[in-house]
């Protein structure tokens, strides 16, 4: 190979490195448009997701607003109750009580496909409240799960850990417990 030859094939290496080295370039350019659209995505799921969880809430509160202040005899019920207390925070999606004779806190969550760690949180929930409301403090504390979805295991789990249940029939939620159901108080 002659003196020529070598810098041809040199030049012809340069050229295959810049073509290279601005296909690298062009693909990490898509890759960030990519990552934006993919984060822009996400954003727009997660509002999505949120958007449904508000719309369950407003569902079901109407009923859950009946049952508890004709079968359980509340005195006062309200939707979105959100304190915060020594760096801690609780937030509850529907929250009644009643004084006097009756003396009794209900604290309802209300979920479009319940998981076990929504369980999980809400029970965590019902012992952290007395922190929260100690003017409540000797009031009997139960929970309720507004469920739109529940699977049998599921629905189990929470009638097990004593926790009332309240599934969607006909556009109403409505309490489904067994007879013998004993809800647990969680003070």
């Amino acid at each position: 190979m002659d003196e020529k030859e070598i810098e041809s094939s040199f030049e012809d290496i340069k050229q295959l490195f810049r073509e290279t080295d601005l296909i690298i370039k062009e693909t990490a350019q898509r890759q960030k448009e990519t990552d934006k659209q993919l984060k822009e995505l996400g954003k727009q799921i997660g509002g999505l997701g949120n958007k449904f969880g508000s719309f369950t809430e407003g569902m079901a509160f109407p009923s859950m607003q009946r049952i508890l202040m004709d079968k359980f005899k509340m005195e006062f019920v309200s939707p979105r109750v959100k304190v915060r207390k020594n760096g801690e925070t609780i937030e509850l999606v529907v929250f009644a009580y009643a004084n006097a004779e009756i003396n009794k806190v209900y604290v309802v969550e209300v979920k479009s496909h319940v998981r076990s760690n929504d369980l999980e949180k809400m029970i965590d929930d019902l012992k952290r409240l007395p922190r929260f409301f100690p003017e409540h403090k000797n009031k009997t504390l139960y929970g309720i799960l507004a469920a739109v979805d529940v699977t049998d295991e599921m629905k189990k789990q929470i009638l097990d850990s004593g926790i009332y249940l309240a599934l969607i029939r006909d556009d109403t939620f409505c309490l489904d417990v067994p007879e013998n159901f004993k809800p647990k108080r969680f003070n």
